[in-house]
């Protein structure tokens, strides 16, 4: 079977490899000219490690990543409003792990190029269109030059990002992202490392001035220092969509005035960040079906979501092991192959989307601004009972496809840190 795959990005290359495993050669076409480690951090939940280890590639990522062992939330007072363990620490088989997007990507590059050839990535070269045919699927290709190149396949992916080509003529009025009225700001910092150099924090409240934050490398090119990843969240006016314009970072610190950690300026982390850019918070409304003939959308294409909750890449991620699954279970077949992945992912993912764009977990630091009208608190309890947020996570959770462990009983698993001179295991007891 030949399966055509546009877009080298983490979706495609990931679906590659899926499909290699499956015994099949599928051919990648990437419009850009040389792939390059860009972005910036990636949080890979417990199922998107899971998904790494079986490519067989679990220890080069944990090479190039830093494992998460606490997530915590805050006011922006800086008061503590709820955390909870993460990976195998509560109680999932797997960690999970924080990793620089680009350098996620460089790993499935070159992990395509070892096992696939030398020819299954064509750079240069984009998608202009497709047709279905009675046999396949006709590409119309163009190179960097301006070649013009048709290539018939029995399968095409289209797994070419939030500003997909192939989902425009498939959905060509549902081809536009939509703008949330949010600017998100994203930024690296070489520093010293805060508490144990494994925590992701979560600072202040949606839609106002939100902070997330966490740690990349430990020792940052032998410096002993933390790259640490931080992205900030606040309204503003539409702006175009380009990962790479840089942001004022001047803007941003004023926001954080109230905001006092005991472990971390998050001011002069601002100040002294290494790199500053700013990209509007866009997403795709979810659509009806995913496939058209024997053409499939998989990852941003089909199902860009705001990066909330840490499961845009790892479902993208999904998306190739489910696709390859099913072209291998009929490979004479390979429409009811599609429809039957579209039957298995869409409806899930769809309200993940939906879920993600209500702010998610997140929401749950919103709660306590609009029940606190965004003063101090005396009582996290009285605020924003326990249980109330041990649902939320808990059903979020779910819906991303990892159960939290100890919670099919009613055990309650979460629990709250409190900064004192105590032992590390006394401040993370088991509420």
């Amino acid at each position: 079977m030949n399966i055509a795959i546009i877009g080298a990005g983490p979706a495609g290359l990931a679906a590659a490899l899926r499909l290699h495993q499956q015994g099949f050669a599928p051919v990648i076409y990437e419009k850009v000219r040389e792939i390059k480690p860009l972005g910036v951090g990636l949080d890979i939940k417990v199922y998107g490690v899971k998904e790494l280890e079986e490519l067989g590639l679990l220890a080069e990522f944990e090479a190039i990543s830093n494992e998460a062992v606490d997530s915590i939330f805050y006011s922006n007072h800086g008061q503590e409003i709820y955390a909870e363990k993460c990976g195998t620490h509560m109680g999932y088989q797997h960690q999970q792990r924080f990793v620089h997007r680009g350098y996620l990507q460089m790993l499935l590059y070159r992990t395509v190029l070892e096992r696939l050839g030398p020819d299954a990535i064509q750079l240069g070269i984009g998608l202009e269109r497709y047709e279905n045919t009675a046999e396949g699927v006709r590409l119309h290709l163009e190179t960097r030059e301006g070649e013009k190149v048709v290539k018939d396949v029995d399968v095409l992916l289209g797994a070419d990002g939030i500003k997909s080509v192939v989902r425009a003529q498939m959905h060509p009025t549902e081809s536009s992202p939509k703008f949330s009225g949010i600017r998100m700001y994203r930024g690296v910092t070489v520093m010293d490392p805060y508490r144990d150099g494994h925590t992701i924090l979560h600072i202040g409240a949606p839609r106002i001035a939100s902070m997330i934050v966490y740690p990349l490398h430990l020792d940052y090119e032998g410096t002993g220092k933390t790259l640490v990843n931080w992205v900030v969240e606040t309204e503003g006016e539409e702006m175009y969509e380009d990962w790479n314009t840089p942001g004022e970072v001047n803007d941003l610190i004023p926001l954080f005035d109230d905001t006092k950690l005991p472990f971390l300026d998050v001011q002069q982390m601002l100040r002294d960040a290494k790199e500053v850019y700013v990209y509007p918070l866009v997403d795709h409304d979810p659509l009806d079906r995913w496939v058209d003939g024997r053409v499939v959308l998989i990852g941003d294409a089909a199902h860009a979501m705001y990066p909330r909750g840490g499961n845009g890449a790892c479902q993208s991620i999904v998306d190739g092991r489910v696709i390859a699954e099913k072209l291998a279970a009929h490979p004479e077949n390979p429409e009811r192959a599609l429809q039957e992945f579209e039957a298995e992912r869409l409806e899930r993912v769809n309200r993940l989307v939906l879920a993600n764009r209500g702010e998610a977990y997140e929401v749950i630091r919103r709660l306590v601004q609009d029940r606190t009208d965004a003063q101090p608190f005396d009582d996290i309890e009285q605020v924003l009972p326990m249980a109330e947020a041990d649902a939320i996570f808990s059903k979020y959770h779910a819906l991303a496809g990892q159960p939290r462990p100890g919670f099919e009983d009613g055990h309650t698993t979460g629990f709250r840190t409190w900064e004192a001179e105590d032992s590390w295991e006394n401040q993370h007891a088991v509420r």
